[in-house]
């Protein structure tokens, strides 16, 4: 039985932050060909031996030990997995792992949506970056707008699940979709998070071209009478709004924002077996090593010293964007 110290301070950082939500990529591969990320589709320029599904069980369990609640499931595009049901599995029937979460692009989400449900999943983000179909389909360079609005059906209908909505804010697209929005959470309840285009390196070019701050829409907000909610300790970073008139909420995620950084509560791995202590880190610190076998001890002890190596903030406002080329590498 391991030592019941791993469950106290291990994933606190020198600054004070503690780490209950581990994002999980388990895929780099993704088949949308977004403006902002892949905007040339999937390009296979690295080894493609992602975590097994044991790797996966070792990796969740320790973190699981070290305190963390929240689990992650991110890709790429996660459901291009075949085995994505039986991960969703292992997660949920570990211990202390309270919420189960998959952000998927919604390809296949008719489709599998109840494999996912059944597995154990009770937390689903979508990414719909515009309501307007031509609009998708330009950003996406998918025409699957229609079948993944089926699929969001079908999950509130199911309730299992918490579902919220990502739609990254961009500069040429953004007043004309903002309204699609909010008609759209009027009688729905999802969230719908609004985030900022964030650089990476291979999007510089678009990204002077099209970024906008989320302070636009805050403004909005507050005019239209929307007030914040407080957040969960395992959340994610969006701020969360709600209105009395309004079935769903909106949320914003700035990362360009003034202490965005300060409460962050999150680490991630890649499908690699990589852990990034921030998105926009320099490097990963592969913990492969550590899953091959049972005992957690080793992965635990090094994610505890790795964890003092987490910096007060990303350096976005510098033009500097780490290991990060481009955000399917890591799931965002």
């Amino acid at each position: 039985m391991p030592p019941d110290i791993w469950k106290g301070d291990m994933l606190t950082d020198d600054f004070g932050r503690r780490f209950y939500y581990l994002r999980l990529s388990i895929t780099d591969v993704c088949n949308f060909r977004c403006e902002y990320c892949l905007p040339d589709g999937y390009q296979c320029d690295s080894d493609r031996q992602f975590l097994s599904l044991s790797e996966i069980k070792r990796t969740v369990n320790a973190f699981s030990l070290m305190g963390t609640e929240k689990i992650r499931i991110t890709g790429g595009e996660p459901s291009l997995r075949k085995d994505l049901p039986e991960i969703i599995q292992t997660v949920a029937q570990t211990p202390n792992i309270n919420t189960v979460a998959l952000t998927t692009n919604g390809y296949k989400i008719t489709t599998q949506c109840q494999d996912w449900l059944d597995a154990g999943l009770n937390a689903l983000n979508i990414s719909i970056d515009s309501l307007i179909p031509e609009q998708f389909n330009l950003i996406t360079g998918a025409n699957k707008l229609d079948e993944i609005l089926k699929g969001i059906d079908m999950v509130l209908a199911d309730g299992r699940a918490k579902l919220k909505v990502n739609a990254v804010l961009l500069k040429q697209y953004h007043k004309r979709q903002l309204d699609y929005f909010f008609d759209w959470v009027k009688e729905t309840p999802v969230s719908v998070r609004f985030i900022e285009l964030m650089e990476t390196g291979d999007n510089k070019a678009y990204f002077d071209k099209q970024h906008v701050s989320g302070t636009t829409i805050q403004n909005q907000l507050f005019e239209r009478g929307w007030v914040p909610i407080i957040k969960e300790k395992s959340a994610g970073p969006a701020i969360e709004y709600c209105h009395p008139d309004y079935q769903g909420k909106i949320g914003l995620i700035m990362p360009y924002s003034k202490d965005f950084c300060a409460s962050c509560n999150r680490l991630r791995m890649s499908a690699l077996g990589k852990l990034h202590l921030c998105l926009f880190a320099d490097q990963g610190l592969s913990l492969r090593e550590y899953l091959q076998q049972d005992d957690p001890t080793e992965l635990v002890n090094a994610v505890s010293r790795l964890i003092h190596d987490k910096k007060a903030t990303h350096f976005l406002h510098d033009r500097l964007t780490g290991a990060t080329s481009h955000l399917s590498m890591l799931g965002g």
